[in-house]
C-alpha cells in the first residue's frame, strides 16, 4: 500500500547549520503518528518542509506517491493542511469567517462571479458557510459563528484552528503541539478530537512535548535528536528505548548509542 504521506531523506541546511539530517517519515492511510523530541530537535523545521514553507536541501516528501510542489498554497490544494505552535487565527475576524477562509481553496467559482456576485458566487458562499459551520460544530464550538476569534478562550482557539485546517478537506493533518497551554480537561478533550478526525479518514502528523499524550494517542511515534530520526516504532518500542530517555535528559545521541551497545555486548558475554 502506498503511504498517504512519506518524507524520504529530508535534510535542511541553513547556511552552515544541519537542521535535518536525512530524516524519513512514513504516514499509512487512517494512523496517527507523534513526533516528539528535545526543544531545538528540529520538529517545526521538518514540518515547514512537509508543508512548502521550507524546501530541503536534500530529499523528497511525497503525497500519495506524488511529490508535493516547493509550494504552501499548492500543497494545502493537494491535500496537506496543519495548525502551528503559535496560533495564528484572523483575530478582528468572527469565529465563522476563520474557517471560511479554509474553505476558499475548495471553492470553485471563478473570477467574474466573484467580481459580480452572480448566482454561481451566493451557491459558493453558502456551501462554504454550511460546511464551515459543521465543521465548527464538530470541533464542539457550536453557536459562536458571529464571535470573534480574539474573544475565545485560549482552548477555543486552538479547536477553531483545527476546524480551519479541516476546512481544506485535507488527507494529511498535521498538528504543531495542539495540547500546549491547556489543562488536563482540555488535553482529554483534544485527544478525543484527533481520534474522530481520524475516523474521518483524515491521518494525522503530530508534534508534541506531552510525551503521556502522545503514547495515548498514536499508531507509532518518531523521535527527532539534533535533527535526525534517533528511534522510531509503537509507542512500547519508544517508551522502552534507553536512548529516548537518555535524549531528553541530555546526553548526546552517540554517547546514549555507544552505552546500549555496550549494555547489549556485554548481555550476550554473560550469556554466553
Amino acid at each position: 500500500m502506498t503511504p498517504v504521506l512519506e518524507a524520504r531523506d529530508v535534510s535542511m541546511v541553513f547556511g552552515g547549520l544541519k537542521a535535518l539530517k536525512g530524516v524519513t517519515l512514513t504516514l499509512d492511510e487512517g494512523k496517527i503518528v507523534g513526533l516528539i523530541g528535545p526543544n531545538g530537535a528540529g520538529k517545526t523545521t521538518f514540518f515547514n518542509c512537509l508543508t512548502g514553507l521550507y524546501t530541503p536541501t536534500t530529499g523528497q516528501v511525497l503525497l500519495k506517491g506524488n511529490v508535493l510542489p516547493g509550494d504552501p498554497a499548492q500543497v494545502t490544494d493537494a491535500g496537506v493542511a496543519r495548525t502551528f505552535q503559535n496560533i495564528r487565527l484572523f483575530p478582528s475576524m468572527t469565529v465563522l469567517e476563520n474557517v471560511m477562509v479554509g474553505r476558499h481553496v475548495r471553492m470553485k467559482q471563478g473570477p467574474l462571479a466573484s467580481l459580480f456576485h452572480g448566482p454561481a458566487y451566493h451557491r459558493g458562499e453558502k456551501a462554504a458557510r454550511d460546511r464551515s459551520r459543521e465543521l465548527l460544530s464538530f470541533v464542539g464550538l457550536n453557536n459562536l459563528d458571529d464571535e470573534l476569534s480574539r474573544n475565545l478562550p485560549y482552548g477555543d482557539q486552538r479547536r477553531l484552528e483545527i476546524a480551519r485546517a479541516l476546512a481544506t478537506d485535507p488527507a494529511v493533518l498535521l498538528l504543531d503541539e495542539p495540547t500546549a497551554g491547556m489543562n488536563p480537561q482540555e488535553t482529554e478533550a483534544t485527544q478525543q478530537l484527533i481520534f474522530r478526525i481520524r475516523e474521518t479518514g483524515v491521518s494525522v502528523v503530530v508534534i508534541e512535548h506531552d510525551i503521556k499524550f502522545i503514547f495515548g494517542l498514536c499508531d507509532s511515534v518518531s523521535v527527532l535528536v539534533q535533527g535526525e530520526l534517533l528511534v522510531e516504532g509503537s509507542p512500547e518500542t519508544v517508551r522502552a528505548d534507553p536512548r529516548v530517555v537518555e535524549a531528553y535528559l541530555g546526553k548526546p545521541p552517540e554517547e546514549v548509542a555507544h552505552e546500549v551497545e555496550a549494555a547489549a555486548a556485554s548481555a550476550e558475554e554473560e550469556q554466553a
